[in-house]
């Protein structure tokens, strides 16, 4: 059993393109959804 952790590589490109989106877009939605709120303080 050998563990060559410095080898994780997708099979393709589509896997990256759908882990960052998994990642990016709730990260998007949280800022989005508090900037909002922040500026309805603000104002």
């Amino acid at each position: 059993m050998s563990s060559h952790h410095s080898e994780i590589k997708p099979s393709s490109p589509i896997i990256v393109v759908i882990f960052w989106a998994y990642v990016i877009i709730p990260l998007a939605w949280g800022v989005s959804s508090t900037m909002q709120k922040a500026m309805a303080l603000f104002h």
